[in-house]
């Protein structure tokens, strides 16, 4: 016995949402609307009454994913080599802290593969600032929030707070110009006078 839901429109990441499941379709098809057609074990996407794509119909917890590698784009396809186990060894060849962050990202999906591109711009930082840096900035973010993110270690980095000291460390003897922020006001004694 066949059902139709009449449409759906095919998301940014190349899925649409059906009976709260995703199904992939190819992503030429983004932004467009398909014509979906259900059994109780397969679905069916058509595009112009052309079948785009098939699947075996999901069931259970809301959510799952049903990704066919060839409707991915060759950019998205790249991902496919990388897994949790691979990005945690990269982060704890970095430090401890890095691999907390790291492990952190990776469970802060419902679907790991979707942290995976937050997990490579984060490792990748250490490329651009280098690796002590990254490691001192995943260590202040642990300091502070249980839930890290890409954002917040890059926000870290770029206005250099990696480099001041964490509670009850020393701050540094000596501040060069070159470390000081370009933000700073400096008030002095006779502001708090009046």
């Amino acid at each position: 016995m066949k059902s139709w839901k009449s449409s759906a429109i095919v998301q940014f990441n190349y899925h649409i949402s059906c009976a709260g499941m995703l199904y992939s379709v190819p992503h030429e098809c983004i932004k467009r609307k398909v014509d979906v057609r259900l059994t109780s074990t397969t679905i069916e996407i058509f595009y112009n009454n052309n079948r785009i794509a098939s699947h075996r119909r999901l069931y259970g917890r809301k959510g799952q994913y049903s990704t066919i590698t060839e409707h991915m784009p060759v950019s998205h396809q790249q991902y496919l080599e990388w897994n949790g186990d691979r990005f945690r060894k990269w982060g704890e060849r970095i430090g401890t802290s890095t691999y907390q962050v790291v492990d952190g990202i990776l469970n802060s999906k419902r679907v790991e593969q979707q942290s995976y591109r937050s997990c490579m711009g984060l490792l990748k930082l250490a490329d651009k600032y280098s690796v002590d840096r990254l490691e001192a900035a995943c260590e202040k973010v642990l300091t502070f929030t249980a839930t890290p993110s890409y954002k917040s270690i890059k926000n870290i980095l770029d206005t250099g707070n990696d480099r001041t000291p964490l509670d009850g460390q020393r701050a540094p003897a000596i501040k060069t110009a070159s470390t000081q922020s370009s933000h700073v006001l400096t008030r002095g004694a006779d502001y708090y006078r009046r």
